[in-house]
């Protein structure tokens, strides 16, 4: 079947926004007894230290800081947002979303709607795919689109997958905009026999994760989601300035470089200060080489994630 893909001519990101809890946990505080070390880690994770929620710091709060940042940033009033999606996977509670919790944070009192994307480290592809859709047909003018996830309120610290994730928030205002020379192309997929490789089970209070079978789907699905969203735009790796990956980790990262024979420095990273952040990590990082002044006018930006399902896709947008 071929990949459908969603083009939006009208919708511009505004604005970006980000945050990390204040906590900092490094490599030397995490190993303890663990079978593995602080330099392991780095070399091969590309880890040094992630930020840890206080045990009061939900994800609606940093979806909230992050959305409010952005919102400012935007030069709007929180009232101007008509559509919250928080994209996460750990949720505040089961009922009701995070997406709601953290509208009532930020102070949002107006008609707005407000709802959940669970898709794991992909859901903010999906859920910036999703916006795109309500703002090119009309329905929305501005939607806040957040990336946020606390992984550390499902892992188990005595387990040696504990070194892989951090907690953080990421956002954007996106609105409609005509733009002449303008990209936003999205492909979306999901293979759900995947389900047991990364999950968290019923009954469960952390995350199982088999890391072998996730390295080889992420180097498999990444580049070619990669590839496969230039090649419907008729585009080359050449053509992107930038790649904003999901912070899987440097070894996925190295791999899908490797794959599609580009130098793993044009791939941006955080992972070195934040380590994975989830569905928070394609957000939180292009928020941060934003307000590094590193994205210019007419810069052709690539997003690709994977996450646990499995999900994944990719955004193609023209700065």
């Amino acid at each position: 079947m071929r990949t459908k893909n969603s083009h939006f001519d009208s919708v511009c990101i505004k604005s970006t926004g980000s945050h990390v809890p204040a906590r900092i946990l490094s490599n030397e505080d995490v190993v303890g007894s663990l079978p593995t070390s602080p330099e392991w880690i780095f070399e091969t994770l590309g880890i040094r230290e992630r930020r840890i929620a206080e045990p009061e710091e939900y994800t609606s709060d940093l979806a909230a800081c992050a959305g409010l940042k952005a919102i400012a940033s935007a030069g709007l009033e929180p009232n101007e947002i008509d559509l919250i999606i928080v994209a996460t996977s750990t949720p505040d509670r089961k009922a009701p979303s995070s997406a709601c919790i953290a509208q009532s944070k930020m102070g949002i009192r107006n008609n707005c709607a407000a709802f959940d994307v669970a898709a794991v480290c992909s859901g903010f592809v999906y859920g910036v795919t999703i916006a795109g859709q309500f703002i090119q047909n009309g329905t929305y003018d501005h939607v806040l689109v957040i990336g946020a996830d606390t992984f550390s309120k499902i892992t188990d610290w005595n387990h040696r997958d504990c070194v892989f994730f951090g907690d953080g928030a990421g956002a954007v205002v996106l609105e409609r905009k005509d733009r002449e020379q303008g990209i936003f192309s999205s492909i979306l997929l999901a293979d759900g026999e995947g389900a047991d490789h990364f999950t968290v089970y019923p009954g469960d209070a952390c995350f199982k994760m088999n890391g072998k079978v996730v390295y080889q789907t992420a180097t498999t699905r990444l580049p070619e989601c990669i590839r496969q969203i230039l090649c419907l735009n008729r585009l080359e790796l050449e053509d992107v300035s930038m790649i904003f990956p999901h912070q899987a980790s440097a070894h996925v990262l190295k791999r899908t470089a490797q794959l599609l024979n580009v130098p793993f420095s044009g791939m941006q990273t955080n992972l070195e200060s934040c380590a994975n952040t989830a569905g928070a990590s394609v957000p939180l990082l292009l928020d941060q080489v934003n307000r590094r002044g590193l994205i210019h006018d007419g810069d052709l930006l690539l997003f690709a994630a994977i996450g646990a399902g499995w999900t994944w896709g990719a955004c193609l947008y023209r700065w």
